[in-house]
């Protein structure tokens, strides 16, 4: 299976040129210059985050290209998907997200891609929530509200902007409390978690103190696990951290 980098923050984290989480993802492909593409449904293939794409994940560092769904220029969607080595999800609008993709057949592309392949698949908020069964989104409306429909390739659920956002905590615990969702993870805004297949194998983080838990209900109470985390302090210890952890996973299959 694929391995999966949910973030906290979409726009936040990608306006970050230089954050050494960029450096992980690309170095999980174990690739010179990995292919990399920007879903960007979740805005309606904005331009400005397009362009700040472009812009971190630039001709030096690997090969970038951005996938169009509301303007869409590609007739074999799933003969360009596979070309990629990662798939980079925009943060926005989950729920709209997630209904044109399913409309335009990319979710099936995605599941096949995460069954059979080797892909890196990664994105903050919208694109951190998609992976899981579901989490909490603002997708319709000021008022957070529930997102039970993710593509549940990880099990469990998930809270992006737990350090950023008032009503991320209440709701996600409400929600835990009553099954609304299903135990899971909350992270801050600059902190990912980084799953190998469905094996969560570490949080990491580009600042001190990451903010990384598992979350889960028992008999009423809201309990929260810190996650094993790993700094990144610059970008050749997450290359590093990154490489290693395909090489573990090369020995063990």
């Amino acid at each position: 299976m694929a391995h999966i980098v949910a973030s906290g923050a979409g726009k936040v984290l990608m306006a970050r040129r230089d954050d050494p989480t960029h450096d992980y993802i690309l170095a999980l492909t174990g690739k010179e210059r990995p292919r990399v593409l920007f879903v960007g449904t979740a805005t309606g293939d904005e331009l400005d985050y397009t362009l700040s794409f472009y812009t971190t994940y630039d001709s030096d560092r690997c090969a970038p290209h951005h996938l169009k769904l509301f303007h869409r220029d590609v007739d074999d969607l799933a003969g360009f998907v596979r070309g990629f080595d990662v798939i980079h999800v925009g943060g926005g609008n989950t729920a709209n997200m997630l209904d044109v993709w399913r409309r335009q057949g990319l979710d099936t592309i995605m599941r096949e891609l995460w069954e059979d392949s080797d892909v890196v698949f990664t994105g903050g908020s919208a694109g951190g929530i998609c992976w899981f069964e579901g989490g909490t989104t603002d997708s319709y409306g000021p008022t957070l509200r529930v997102l039970p429909e993710g593509l549940g390739f990880l099990p469990g659920s998930f809270c992006p902007h737990y350090d950023a956002e008032d009503q991320r905590q209440p709701l996600f615990h409400s929600a835990l409390k009553s099954g609304a969702l299903p135990p899971g993870y909350a992270v801050g805004n600059l902190q990912s978690l980084h799953f190998d297949g469905q094996t969560f194998v570490r949080a990491i983080s580009p600042v001190e103190h990451p903010l990384a838990l598992r979350v889960y209900a028992d008999a009423g109470e809201i309990v929260e696990t810190p996650l094993e985390s790993a700094v990144l302090m610059d970008a050749a210890t997450a290359r590093n951290l990154a490489v290693a952890s395909v090489g573990r996973r090369g020995a063990t299959s």
